[in-house]
């Protein structure tokens, strides 16, 4: 979900208004590349869980998850329109992006729908576009991945966010004074390595100002990729539940200090800097 999925959205609210019909939205799980070209797919941004809960939260009335197997992936362009679009959800009216292709080997388009379903509104959704060109999921997983998760804030219309549950750690942490909520990441995109300042939600009250490191914390010689968030103001038992942590600036690298002593030192620095670029 960006900010080009939303302007679609926008378009799906107002066809279900003419047609005084449901607002719905059919997303794919596993994503269709991962099935039909694994060698070109890129990771999502968001899970399953996240993706639905964003669309509901936006004011979708029904969401539609479709297994994508080989099997679906091989229905024509014409049994899909029918069996799926027409039998199955009944649909009025279908709002697409700019891009949007389906049925086998991709060979349906706008120009397909219009000849295999005449008397169903089609309305395609131009590309959003900024000073940069097209808003798009591959731009927005560039930004993470070089950690530019201020970039990728714009393009999403909101913060990137990591979701999972909240795990022992080492305990090393609290050692260092710095006692941190750990989480095993859910999402298949991962951020650059590194400290970020942004909020966890702890899906009760408002979100809490947090400083975070992305990684695999090497002054500790650990090799398994974990997202730590120091949580100000909180001192709570959080383990076992599910949390989302927000990204929202990157304060530096994660590097690897010549003692914990050092790392210490880093951390409350760190700290201070999350504290002054939240307010």
């Amino acid at each position: 979900m960006h900010l080009g999925h939303r302007a679609v959205l926008r378009e799906l609210f107002a066809a279900a208004a003419r047609h005084h019909a449901r607002a719905c939205v059919l997303t794919f799980d596993p994503a269709p590349t991962a099935v039909v070209a694994p060698e070109r797919h890129q990771p999502r941004i968001q899970t399953r869980t996240a993706r639905v809960n964003e669309l509901r939260a936006a004011g979708v009335h029904i969401v539609v998850v479709e297994p994508f197997t080989p099997e679906f992936a091989a229905q024509s362009a014409e049994q899909f329109v029918n069996d799926v679009l027409l039998d199955r959800l009944d649909a009025y009216a279908l709002v697409v992006g700019h891009d949007f292709r389906f049925g086998n080997m991709r060979a349906g388009d706008a120009a397909s729908i219009r000849a295999i379903a005449p008397t169903m509104e089609l309305i395609e959704v131009p590309a959003l576009r900024d000073e940069s060109g097209p808003i798009s999921s591959s731009r927005i997983r560039r930004a993470v991945a070089a950690g530019e998760v201020e970039q990728a804030a714009r393009l999403l219309g909101r913060p990137f966010s990591l979701s999972g549950l909240i795990v022992h750690g080492d305990q090393r942490a609290r050692t260092l004074g710095f006692p941190t909520a750990n989480l095993v990441a859910e999402e298949e995109l991962r951020p650059a390595y590194g400290v970020y300042a942004g909020h966890v939600d702890l899906r009760w009250g408002p979100p809490a100002k947090a400083v975070i490191n992305v990684g695999v914390r090497p002054t500790v010689g650990g090799e398994k990729y974990l997202v730590e968030a120091h949580i100000f103001g909180f001192a709570g038992n959080l383990y076992g539940r599910t949390a989302r942590v927000m990204l929202e600036h990157r304060l530096r690298d994660e590097r690897k200090f010549p003692s914990l002593d050092a790392l210490a030192a880093q951390i409350r620095e760190d700290a201070a800097q999350a504290v002054a670029v939240l307010g």
